[in-house]
């Protein structure tokens, strides 16, 4: 058995949301890349996905890094807080990205 990620030892799952933005001149390829790798880091840390829409591209409310556009993500999710956590630090330290949030869902 490997090391213990920080998530694991039967944390709860919290429903949570995101939206980001990614670069619009990105190809499929590398946004079903992206897209994969949020999907991973969730189910790897124990949760699961709910729900992914693909919103597209849009026009940014004000310009970021120089650009009109953004590829827009919707995703839902059901993960530990540490799996929270781990999203937005890879969020950060990615270049395809241009803006994200990640909030907790409301149950209905």
């Amino acid at each position: 058995m490997g090391p213990q990620r920080p998530w694991e030892g039967g944390d709860i799952l919290v429903p949570y949301e995101s939206v980001f933005i990614l670069r619009p001149d990105l190809d499929e390829e590398r946004t079903g890349g992206l897209l994969n790798r949020v999907k991973a880091i969730v189910e790897d840390a124990g949760g699961r996905m709910v729900k992914m829409d693909r919103w597209g591209k849009r026009r940014l409310a004000y310009e970021i890094k120089h650009l009109r556009e953004g590829y827009y993500v919707v995703v839902h999710f059901d993960a530990p807080p540490a799996a929270a956590k781990e999203l937005d630090r890879v969020f950060r330290i990615t270049d395809e990205v241009l803006r994200h949030i990640i909030v907790r869902r409301e149950m209905n």
